[in-house]
């Protein structure tokens, strides 16, 4: 064979090799929330069914960001995104390398950490309860956050541990900012 022969034949291969680069790409892109880089549900979710397969003793966490709208309403959403993006640092670096942490949508979050003698929830609510600066102004933060361990579930599925650290979510904003359950 020629050169031009070998050159010919390997531009296709060439072709759908970056082609493949690309959508690799894409998709990974997709799985990563644009404002605070943190996994998307659809990307957490992988993960953290895999984590939870190997760590049976693994901790579940939701937050929801208290009062939102109103940061929205009366800073502008510049400011609530500044302050969505420090939520998903404080969130991500209390994980470390012990766990993964999700924006799931608007201003709530989920976490899975596997390693419990690694980190505190109180060290999660004191983070998560700092004010956020933006354009001179003071926003104040707050989060509800509700957990479950998974191995205190009767069914031990990612659903479940949602679900558990939903309820208890909820039951922590009844009882007013600064709260957890």
């Amino acid at each position: 064979m020629d050169t031009q022969t070998i050159a010919a034949a390997g531009l296709p291969a060439l072709g759908w090799a970056l082609h493949g680069g690309l959508l690799w790409r894409r998709l990974a892109t997709a799985r990563r929330d644009p404002l605070t880089g943190l996994h998307t549900r659809t990307g957490w979710t992988t993960r953290a069914e895999h984590l939870l397969n190997k760590h049976p003793a693994a901790l579940v966490l939701l937050v929801d960001l208290d009062d939102f709208k109103a940061i929205n309403d009366t800073h502008g959403h510049a400011a609530g995104d500044a302050v969505l993006t420090a939520t998903a640092h404080r969130l991500s670096a209390w994980c470390g390398r012990h766990g993964i942490a999700a924006r799931l949508g608007g201003d709530e979050f989920a976490a899975i950490v596997t390693n419990l003698g690694a980190v505190s929830l109180f060290d999660l609510w004191t983070a998560l309860d700092q004010p956020v600066e933006h354009h001179g102004h003071v926003l104040p933060v707050s989060a509800s956050v509700g957990h479950c361990y998974r191995a205190e579930l009767p069914v031990p599925t990612l659903t479940d541990a949602l679900s558990a650290a939903d309820a208890s979510m909820y039951a922590a904003k009844g009882h007013g900012r600064r709260n957890a359950r």
